[in-house]
């Protein structure tokens, strides 16, 4: 695909989870919300019908909130905080490229380490939504939810854990309110081990990602490049 091809891409409005998922998987990396480059987020290029919306009466609607669930469980789409701490989708095709590389830079958690735990009783347990995995971890004084978190985002980060889909509450009529918990796996446990293998060496994949995202994004900056690729 061309550079023009791909821009023009990025500028089509989306107004269906359909939508969302090929672009996705025809671009590879798309950010949720603000990337900090102008037009590159799911946010950003959905339709205004698609966008947040609050009612008078206090309540809200947000449709492209409410496919996330969608585009990772049947769009088969990797999402999780994999952006400069942020959220987004990555299409199965670049996967192994990116755990690759990311992997490399954020080395397995030491043993016995906070992060060994959480990543241990993921593996244990197969999912969890996040206030599950913080209470079998004991995070559950004053002030830990913002500390765990924080520790969370990090193993997103390094691709050690992924969202494999989104819960909600119900009401009393049995229908879905909120904006519902992340829950959370490894993606060996999501995926299989063997889409998160590739055989080149991390500075190959970096090099790959580096000239996907280059031509991608012609507008952003070395630096703001380099954020995404991690």
């Amino acid at each position: 695909m061309q550079m023009k091809e791909k821009a023009d891409m990025i500028q089509a409005e989306i107004h269906t989870d359909v939508q969302l998922m090929e672009l996705i998987h025809e671009i590879g990396f798309l950010p949720l919300l603000n990337s900090g480059i102008a037009g590159y987020s799911a946010e950003e290029l959905v339709d205004e019908d698609c966008r947040y919306v609050v009612f008078p009466d206090g309540g809200w609607d947000w449709p492209l909130w409410k496919w996330k669930g969608t585009v990772i469980t049947e769009g088969r789409c990797v999402y999780g905080k994999f952006f400069d701490k942020k959220a987004g989708f990555i299409s199965k095709e670049w996967w192994p490229d990116f755990i690759n590389y990311r992997r490399s830079q954020h080395p397995r958690p030491a043993e016995g380490s906070i992060e060994d735990v959480i990543l241990s009783t993921l593996w244990e347990q197969g999912s969890l939504i996040t206030r599950q995995l913080r209470s079998l971890c004991d995070f559950t004084g004053k002030n830990m939810r913002g500390k765990f978190d924080a520790y969370v985002t990090r193993l997103q980060m390094g691709c050690y854990i992924v969202t494999e889909d989104f819960v909600y509450p119900r009401d009393r009529h049995n229908r879905e309110y909120g904006w519902g918990w992340s829950l959370l796996t490894t993606p060996e446990q999501l995926y299989g081990k063997e889409a998160c293998q590739c055989e080149r060496t991390p500075q190959e994949s970096f090099e790959r990602l580096h000239a996907h995202f280059r031509q991608l994004l012609p507008q952003a900056s070395e630096r703001q490049l380099l954020k995404l690729i991690g």
